[in-house]
């Protein structure tokens, strides 16, 4: 007798969505807030490039930086399926 191994298939879903994330020019700006569409996704230190990201759904968003009551960033910006877009905050 031998040794047989029925053939397997892997199967995995692949997160499509658009990615959003934050390059910081210095430390100040890591405890800023994050709004995607006017909701609160956390601070810009959750979400450095290269490290995380923000998921949002494909189309039209507005992306808004604030800390207090400073805008440091707003830009309304459209994403596609699979693209990465990396925001300079400073």
């Amino acid at each position: 007798g031998g040794c047989t191994q029925m053939p397997t298939e892997k199967q995995g879903i692949s997160d499509m969505r658009p990615q959003i994330s934050f390059k910081v020019d210095g430390e100040r700006v890591l405890g800023s807030r994050v709004f995607v569409d006017g909701l609160d996704m956390g601070m810009v230190s959750d979400f450095i490039d290269g490290q995380a990201e923000v998921r949002v759904l494909p189309g039209t968003h507005i992306v808004r930086v604030t800390s207090g009551g400073s805008v440091l960033l707003e830009e309304k910006v459209y994403l596609g399926d699979g693209v990465s877009r990396s925001f300079v905050v400073k």
